[in-house]
Formats: structure tokens, sequence, C-alpha cells
């Protein structure tokens, strides 16, 4: 069985919906988001940054959330999620798919270092206020590409699961702007899904 080791709000949170809309019987290692936990020798023999998620398939172990999804539609079970190599949705889903890691999560981990994580003597207003444009901007073509769509190509894909989650923790943080219409709709369509339910409300 698949066992995934999790920690509450992070990227792990992706894992856990994507295993409950497929369906696909796993056990889960929750543990605190805090050093004692991801930083222990145990957990580093998973992960060396002692980092989450890290899903475990028998004797293989594989972390990074993007390879942990693309890992499962192989060798598991695809769902429809994943359009054919062949098929016209493909570069669309390629493109939002790696869109969340390169662009969008780079300032959303920013603003929750400089929010979150730093004790306030500690924080920087500029570098907080550049992330927070950035991430603004970042989320603009995704705006544009949701114009008439539900879902990033269309029908909901692995695309949302990596894309999606990301988009809806930058609404938390407050950069999902009121002239995101699409964006705003969008969150709410994934915050209502079964599946993404259950995710958050383990975190």
């Amino acid at each position: 069985m698949l066992k995934l080791h999790f920690a509450p709000n992070s990227r792990a949170g992706r894992i856990v919906w994507l295993l409950e809309e497929l369906g696909l019987p796993y056990e889960i290692n929750k543990m605190a988001f805090h050093p004692q936990d991801l930083k222990s020798d145990e957990h580093r023999a998973r992960h060396p940054l002692g980092r989450v998620p890290v899903l475990e398939d028998g004797d293989i172990s594989i972390f990074e959330s993007g390879a942990i999804v693309e890992y499962v539609f192989e060798r598991h079970q695809n769902g429809g999620l994943k359009p054919s190599a062949d098929s016209p949705l493909f570069p669309g889903y390629l493109q939002w798919f790696h869109y969340c890691e390169g662009m969008v999560m780079p300032p959303v981990n920013t603003i929750v270092v400089q929010t979150v994580l730093l004790p306030p003597e500690r924080r920087d207003e500029k570098a907080l206020g550049q992330a927070q444009r950035l991430l603004t901007k970042a989320l603009e073509p995704v705006e544009a590409a949701l114009a008439g769509n539900d879902y990033l190509i269309g029908d909901f894909s692995g695309a949302d699961i990596m894309l999606g989650h990301a988009c809806f923790m930058s609404n938390r943080l407050g950069c999902v702007t009121d002239e995101m219409p699409n964006l705003k709709g969008y969150v709410e369509r994934i915050a209502a899904r079964p599946a993404f339910k259950y995710a958050i409300e383990l975190s």
C-alpha cells in the first residue's frame, strides 16, 4: 500500500488531494510541521532536507510533489487526470503543471517566510511587498487562462492538483485580487471538491 509522509500546511496536501480524487488506498504518517519531526534522523533518511511530501510504494521512496503526482499517474491510476501526449490539451497541461513551482510558489514561499516563519523582528517588509506584487503578477496569466473554463485545461486534471492548490494558498494570502474574478471562481470550485476539503481539513 502507498504510504504518504505528511505535515500540515505544506505541499503534502496536494498528494492527499490526489489520492482522494483517485480513490487509491493509502496510509498516512502525519507529522508536526516542526523540526523535531521533519529534521529527525528518521525523516531525513526519507528526505535529505527533511521536507514533505514523501511517498513510499513498497521499496520505492520518492519526494517532490510534482514528481509524486506524475509517478502516481504512471504507476497506479491516471483516472483521466492527464491527457495523452497526442492530445491537443497536453501542451497546456504540461505548461500549467510546471508553472506552479516555476512561477507561483517561489513568491508564496517568501510571503510565508516573511509573515509566518520568521519572528517579527527579523521580517523584511520590502521583501514581503516585492513577493506579494510578484505573486499577483504571476497569477495574471492564470486568470486569463481560466476565462470560459472551469479548470485550467477545461476538465479537471493533474495541472489543477498542482496549480489549483497554489492558487488556493495564494487566495488565503490575499494575493488573488477582486480584479481576478475567474481565479476567485476557480478557487471556490477547488475548495468545494470533497477530496480537496478532506486534504485541507488534515492540515
